[in-house]
């Protein structure tokens, strides 16, 4: 699985791009926005986006800010052909569903992928939220889809919340031993010999988890990339999947379990994946055990 840095902060792609692990970048309005103000006029924004592309030789994503997508299409152009030949890396972010109302059209963003995959400008589709919007993306030639997982798992733990009078904080998964469970038995057994007795979703409140994220048969964010891919290992598409929004460590261990293509994490996160208190307690017992003789050796 390949690891991007969800962030425009210099200082933390830099020190990713040290660590020998990072393989790319993701960034959007508000992350660029953050940095330019951390970075306190340093810089000129086109300067401080040049600096990101010439310092990582993997894709990264700017996006796109209108709506419509003959404009998208027009600035998804400006950005490459303003900045690809910094490093040939530009990969434009463009929205899977631009509508915010409901007489907005819906097929703006599919339009504009369609559009710029076939001119050669390479896409990654954003706020993709259900299995059906990377289906649609992928089929008009988008390079990567984006699912956020974070922003499911948001969701699904408000509404069951709501429900259960509970207030669930961030990092809760609920319910992923199902989800886990259900796929289990999907692939031992093909879903057409399954009969009555074996559905095991029947009771009234896991139907209702069913129906959330208006997406029947999601359970959480981690399940939705999992759909994702075997859609995608159906048709072989070529796009790729990255997983996005992810908030902790397990979320990452999951998305590489069911083979997820990429994960663009916060810095944050990658910070806290090598760390482990037994490892720090382990390499104190090593240190203290090393005997002068050995020291000689290591020292030539």
């Amino acid at each position: 699985m390949d690891i991007f840095v969800d962030t425009a902060d210099l200082d933390e792609i830099k020190e990713a791009e040290s660590w020998g692990i990072l393989d790319g970048v993701t960034t959007n309005p508000s992350l660029i926005k953050q940095a330019v103000e951390n970075s306190q006029g340093e810089m000129s924004l086109e300067d401080h986006i040049k600096e990101i592309l010439s310092t990582v030789d993997g894709p990264v994503s700017l996006e796109v800010a209108s709506t419509d997508h003959r404009e998208m299409v027009r600035e998804a152009e400006t950005l490459y052909e303003k900045f690809n030949s910094v490093n040939d890396n530009v990969v434009v972010k463009i929205p899977v569903n631009t509508s915010m109302d409901a007489e907005d059209d819906d097929f703006e963003g599919i339009k504009a992928i369609r559009t710029l995959s076939e001119s050669g400008i390479p896409v990654n589709c954003t706020l993709v939220m259900k299995p059906n919007q990377a289906l649609l993306a992928a089929k008009a030639g988008a390079a990567y889809v984006s699912p956020f997982l974070g922003r499911i798992d948001d969701y699904i733990r408000k509404e069951i919340g709501l429900e259960r009078g509970e207030d669930y904080p961030k990092g809760t998964y609920y319910p992923q031993e199902l989800a886990e469970y259900i796929r289990s038995q999907n692939m031992q057994r093909k879903i057409g010999e399954l009969g009555m007795d074996d559905i095991i979703y029947q009771d009234q409140e896991t139907m209702k988890i069913f129906d959330w994220g208006n997406d029947a048969g999601v359970l959480s964010g981690v399940d939705m990339v999992w759909s994702i891919d075997q859609i995608f290992e159906n048709y072989d598409f070529d796009t790729e999947i990255i997983a996005a929004s992810i908030r902790t460590e397990r979320q990452v261990r999951q998305c590489a379990e069911i083979g997820a293509d990429i994960a663009t994490i916060p810095f944050s996160v990658i910070e806290k994946m090598t760390v482990h208190y037994k490892t720090s307690e382990g390499m104190k017992s090593f240190c203290d055990d090393v005997i002068p003789e050995y020291e000689d050796i290591l020292e030539g």
